[in-house]
């Protein structure tokens, strides 16, 4: 831990005098070495365009396939900030009133109704995964109702509204909301949407079942530090939570060209962080972090934890600068501290 400190404090003095993506490459690979990543994959974006992308190490260890920027990683739970974007589409277009209560067949009865905001801030009361969910023995389900049986039928933790509880079952059950008002399934909503209109090509689902090029292999270490395949997992229960793939590219695509798809006042209610009902603010809006860096200027963040995966996305919005950085194995440590690391190399430019 000391070691690992010290090379972050030492890093960035080191690489003052670099120009900026030769100091982000610098410090990712040393990241990547320090921490026996096989793979990692970093985009940064500004003035509506990637600017910088570049891949790091093995995609496929076993057989050797370096990442490219074409890479698709699983992005965990940034697959909420994704799903926001579609989510803002539908409340544009009137499909979908933010506020409007919730009935939903198969919850509890008398259980107390929540609106579609509180499920996309999670304060709706539905609760995270848990350790009776039978995750460990991978299930799939054709549809995005189904995966709902792990979850539906339990309390709320609380009263609609007057506390935060992250869920990633709170988002599951917020798909199954979009596809009823869209009226197509859930991954087609997203595709036709979000990912054709912003020209995200690398983005999907991460179907275990399917053949998709580009997808890497995932990885983690086992108690003595060695390199093991990650445990083999189903994510079709839990696409708008935590199941999509994508590449850091993509993910800095989307943050730069929300405002084609999106209205400013629809990109105010999305980014807006949430008030409970006794006033305290949550920092969290519709499927995003919002807060300021160390610096004290505005971000807007989300990371993203899966099985052989990690992912974080951040962005300067008053500085039109994003970044993304994906890695293919479980545990490592790239959270906003390094984040921030990395775009100070890019906002001193």
């Amino acid at each position: 831990m000391k070691q690992l400190l010290a090379f972050f404090l030492l890093v960035p003095s080191l690489l003052a005098a670099q120009p900026p993506s030769d100091r982000a490459r610098h410090f990712l690979d040393s990241l990547r070495r320090a921490q026996d990543i096989p793979g990692l994959s970093v985009a940064v974006g500004w003035k509506g365009a990637v600017r910088y992308a570049e891949g790091f190490g093995m995609a496929d260890a076993e057989n050797q396939v370096p990442v490219t920027p074409s890479s698709r990683f699983r992005v965990g739970s940034v697959s909420k900030s994704i799903t926001s974007i579609a989510l803002g589409q539908l409340i544009q277009s009137g499909k979908l009133n933010p506020e409007a209560l919730l009935h939903i067949e198969g919850m509890q009865a008398g259980i107390q109704p929540f609106t579609v905001r509180q499920l996309a801030t999670h304060t709706a009361g539905i609760r995270h995964y848990g350790p009776r969910d039978g995750l460990d023995c991978p299930r799939h389900f054709d549809r995005v109702k189904d995966g709902l049986v792990i979850f539906l039928s339990d309390s709320l933790l609380f009263e609609p509204g007057t506390a935060f509880n992250y869920s990633s079952y709170g988002y599951n059950l917020l798909s199954y909301v979009m596809e009823e008002a869209a009226g197509k399934p859930f991954l087609t909503c997203l595709q036709e949407s979000v990912f054709d209109p912003l020209g995200m090509r690398q983005t999907c689902a991460d179907r275990v079942d399917s053949v998709i090029t580009g997808r890497v292999r995932f990885y983690e270490h086992d108690k003595q530090r060695r390199l093991v395949n990650a445990p083999l997992v189903d994510n079709s229960y839990k696409w708008a939570g935590g199941g999509l793939l994508s590449s850091p590219s993509d993910l800095v695509t989307m943050c730069l060209g929300i405002s084609n798809i999106l209205r400013s006042d629809t990109q105010q209610l999305l980014f807006t962080p949430q008030l409970l009902k006794n006033g305290k603010n949550t920092g969290y809006a519709y499927g995003w972090r919002i807060g300021k860096d160390t610096g004290g200027r505005a971000i807007r963040h989300h990371g993203g934890v899966s099985e052989g995966g990690r992912t974080f996305l951040l962005v300067y919005p008053e500085h039109d600068l994003v970044l993304a950085v994906a890695a293919n194995m479980s545990g490592v440590s790239i959270n906003l501290p390094e984040m921030e690391t990395l775009a100070s190399f890019f906002l001193s430019k």
